[in-house]
Formats: C-alpha cells, structure tokens, sequence
C-alpha cells in the first residue's frame, strides 16, 4: 500500500453509505436557506440571485440536504487521520442496486487485502 506524507502514513479510501430520514422538511430547508445566505457569494457573479437559489432549495429537499451534508467532518473525531478530500451528493429514492443493504459491504466493493 502507498504511503502518503510520512513515512508511517497510509492513504485510505473509506467508502459509506447514509440512509436519512427527513421528518422535518422545514428545519432542513431552513438550516439550507440559512447556509447559502452566510455563504461569500458574489450575486453579481451567478445565474441566479439570493431569492430564487433560496427557493429552488425550499422546493427540493434531496438539493437542500447535498447542500449541508460536510463530508469533511466525517472523521474530525478519528485520531490520527486527516480528511483529504471527496464527493457527497443525495439522492431520492432507494439505494442504487451496489449500495442496497446486504449486510455486508456491496460486491464492487474493493477487496480491503489488496
């Protein structure tokens, strides 16, 4: 395996998988709403102004959750490691068929031996 940095350290790829229930579609969209008015965003730079960006995540709860979903805090609390980067998105819906529950990780998992 490739160590990255110093000799001791290894670079990892952690793979998940989170299954959410949205039983307050309000607070979601609020917390969004909320985050894109903090955000530093050139207005005069975008397609869209503050309103209807507000509006297209008041009307689309998967949108509004990828907006807030950091997937940089996923191991804050892990001594020893250090995020480095990835992709979050949601989707609505079941889990695509190599992510459904099987009790195990899905068969296009990598082998973790190799």
């Amino acid at each position: 395996m490739a160590t990255d940095g110093d000799p001791g350290s290894r670079r990892l790829q952690l793979y998940c998988r989170i299954d959410v229930t949205v039983t307050d579609p309000a607070a979601l969209t609020d917390h969004a709403v909320a985050g894109l008015r903090a955000a530093d965003i050139d207005w005069a730079q975008e397609e869209d102004d503050l309103g209807s960006a507000s509006a297209e995540l008041r009307g689309d709860l998967t949108r509004a959750l990828a907006s807030v979903a950091d997937v940089t805090r996923v191991v804050d609390v892990i001594p020893g490691v250090e995020f480095r980067g990835g992709v979050c998105w949601a989707e609505t819906g079941p889990p695509r068929a190599p992510f459904a529950p099987t009790g195990g990780p899905p068969p296009t998992a990598p082998d973790p031996a190799q």
